[in-house]
């Protein structure tokens, strides 16, 4: 099975397993990826990930993380950008995700940042996804 979307894949298997209630979920590595899920940690959508090097494919486990009455942290995922529709915006185009209580996070030339981070550096970028 070739994968056309990993960033999809990523949003799509965490978004499942917290609506499944799951603890944790596996996902096949990739730079890109371990980059989103700090960004998903500093803002608190996830508890942890850890890097795992047991067969000949490196994985990332994730610690998806509930509220105290066992719903899942996160509340919604939109992948915007895909491979078939690139979305880009410009520094002062960079939208606000459910009115700033949301997060949008984007490829810049200054890594991969959220929202804030890129209105701060004063960089635009591809859009990945929104997450609230």
């Amino acid at each position: 099975m070739s994968m056309t979307d990993p960033v999809a894949d990523l949003l799509t298997r965490i978004r499942n397993a917290s609506h499944a209630g799951h603890e944790s979920v596996s996902i096949p590595c990739s730079r890109l990826k371990l980059d989103i899920l700090r960004l998903l940690k500093e803002e608190g959508f996830i508890m942890s990930f850890q890097e795992q090097h047991d067969g000949p494919h490196a994985t990332i486990r994730v610690q998806i993380r509930y509220d105290a009455s066992k719903k899942g942290v996160i509340r919604g995922i939109q992948r915007i950008s895909r491979p078939s529709r690139r979305v880009y915006v410009r520094r002062d185009q960079i939208p606000f995700v459910r009115n700033g209580l949301g997060l949008a996070i984007l490829t810049t030339p200054k890594g991969v940042l959220t929202d804030r981070e890129a209105r701060r550096e004063g960089v635009g970028g591809e859009i990945l996804c929104y997450i609230w």
